[in-house]
C-alpha cells in the first residue's frame, strides 16, 4: 500500500458502516475525514436490533458474506478490546415447523452451527420463557453488538490514529469530468481523492448531487425499550411476531420483527401492545417497565441486498449502503478499504455492485 499512505478519503456517515470503513481506512494509512450531521452512531444504527447472524431467507452467496462478517467481528474484537460484543446465541421459532426444518437442513449443509431443540432444551437455554417452543432452532454462534457504542468505539480509535470528525451536513459532492474530488459542507469544501457514501437513509440525496441514482427504500421499524432490569434473557429470541433480547445495560428491547415492526397509524399504541406481549412472554417480568420506543428507518436497497461498490461512470466515489449493517460492518469496512486503497475487490462482494440496477 505504499502509494496509498497519503490518500485523502472523506467518509460520509458515522453509523456502524461509516465507522467501520473509516476505522479500517485509517488503520491502513489513509488520511480520513468523517462527515456526519448526526454525529457518532448515525441515524439507523441507534434504532437497530443489532443481531449478528447469517440466518434464514437468504441465498447461499449472501450467507457466505454474512458468515465471513461474523468471523470479522471476532477479528475486530481482538484488535479493539472492549468492543461491546456478545456471542449470546439465538433461539428461533418464527417459522412454521416445516419451513424451520427446511432452514435448519439447508443451513446445516452450508456449515452453519444449527441445533434443533425441543421444549426441554429451549427451557435450558432460556429458563424465563413462559411457554418454551415445542420445536425451535438454536445457533450458539450468533451474537449482538451494542451498535451505537460499537460505532463510537471505532470512531474514537480512528480519531486516536489521526482521523478527523466533523458534524456538518454534506450539501453536495464536488465533481467534474466524471470524477468526484471532494464534498461541500455548509459553504466549506473538503478536497478528497475518494469519497465514501455510507450515509444510510441519507445516501440517495447525496449521491444525486453527482447524478448517481441509488435505489433505496426506507421502511420504518418500531422497537420498544424497557427500563434497565434484572437479567431475564441469555440471548436472542425470535418467536412469532416477537423478537427480543436484553442489552448490556439490562434493557429488554423487542420488535414484532428483528428489523422492527410496522409502527401503524398509532405508534404509541403499537408500542404498548408489543411491550405487553414481551412482558407476558417472560417469567419474572412483573416489574418490567416500558421506557421508550424508537422508529428507525432502515436503508434497504430495492432488491434487499447490500450496495458495496464504486459508482460506475464516476471516479473517486464509493457507495456502501445496506440493511443488516450491524452484521456486515466489519467485513464491509475491510473489503471497502482494500478496494479503495489497492483496487482489489473481494469476490464475496461480486453480487453487490451498484451496476446491477442499471437498466
Amino acid at each position: 500500500m505504499e502509494n496509498s499512505v497519503a490518500k485523502q478519503v472523506v467518509v460520509i456517515g458515522a453509523g456502524i458502516i461509516g465507522a467501520s470503513i473509516a476505522w479500517h481506512l485509517t488503520k491502513a494509512g489513509a488520511r480520513v475525514t468523517i462527515v456526519s450531521e448526526s454525529g457518532a452512531g448515525g441515524v439507523a444504527t441507534p434504532n437497530s436490533f443489532a443481531w449478528i447472524n447469517a440466518s434464514w431467507g437468504n441465498p447461499e452467496v449472501y450467507f457466505r458474506l454474512r458468515t465471513r462478517a461474523m468471523a470479522e467481528w471476532k477479528r475486530l474484537a481482538n484488535e479493539l478490546p472492549g468492543l461491546p460484543l456478545a456471542w449470546c446465541g439465538g433461539l428461533c421459532w418464527d417459522l412454521p415447523a416445516d419451513r424451520l426444518e427446511a432452514y435448519a437442513a439447508e443451513h446445516s449443509s452450508w456449515g452453519y452451527g444449527i441445533e434443533r431443540v425441543d421444549a426441554k432444551r429451549a427451557a435450558q437455554i432460556e429458563p424465563n420463557l413462559v411457554e418454551p417452543p415445542e420445536f425451535a432452532v438454536y445457533v450458539a454462534e450468533e451474537g449482538v453488538a451494542e451498535p451505537v457504542a460499537a460505532a463510537k468505539a471505532l470512531l474514537a480509535d480512528a480519531e486516536r490514529h489521526g482521523a478527523k470528525i466533523t458534524t456538518e451536513a454534506v450539501t453536495a459532492l464536488m465533481h467534474s469530468n466524471g470524477k468526484v474530488f471532494g464534498v461541500e459542507i455548509s459553504g466549506q469544501r473538503i478536497a478528497a481523492d475518494e469519497v465514501v457514501i455510507a450515509a444510510g437513509t441519507g445516501a440517495s440525496t447525496i449521491a444525486a448531487t453527482a447524478g448517481i441514482k441509488l435505489p433505496i427504500e426506507t421502511p420504518p421499524g418500531l422497537i420498544v425499550h424497557s427500563r434497565p432490569y434484572k437479567k431475564l434473557l441469555n440471548g436472542l429470541l425470535h418467536a412469532e411476531k416477537l423478537h427480543m433480547r436484553q442489552t448490556a445495560e439490562g434493557r429488554i428491547i423487542a420488535g414484532s420483527d428483528f428489523a422492527g415492526g410496522d409502527p401503524g397509524d398509532n405508534p404509541d399504541a403499537t408500542a404498548r401492545e408489543l411491550f405487553a406481549a414481551a412482558k407476558a412472554a417472560l417469567r419474572g417480568a412483573d416489574g418490567l417497565e416500558l421506557d421508550f420506543h424508537t422508529v428507525g428507518y432502515r436503508p434497504t436497497p430495492t432488491d434487499g441486498f447490500p450496495i458495496v461498490s464504486r459508482a460506475e461512470g464516476m471516479d473517486g466515489l464509493y457507495v456502501a449502503v445496506m440493511h443488516s449493517g450491524i452484521t456486515l460492518a466489519p467485513a464491509v469496512g475491510l473489503f471497502a478499504t482494500r478496494e479503495i486503497l489497492d483496487g482489489e475487490r473481494d469476490p464475496l462482494l461480486a453480487p453487490y455492485g451498484l451496476e446491477r440496477f442499471a437498466q
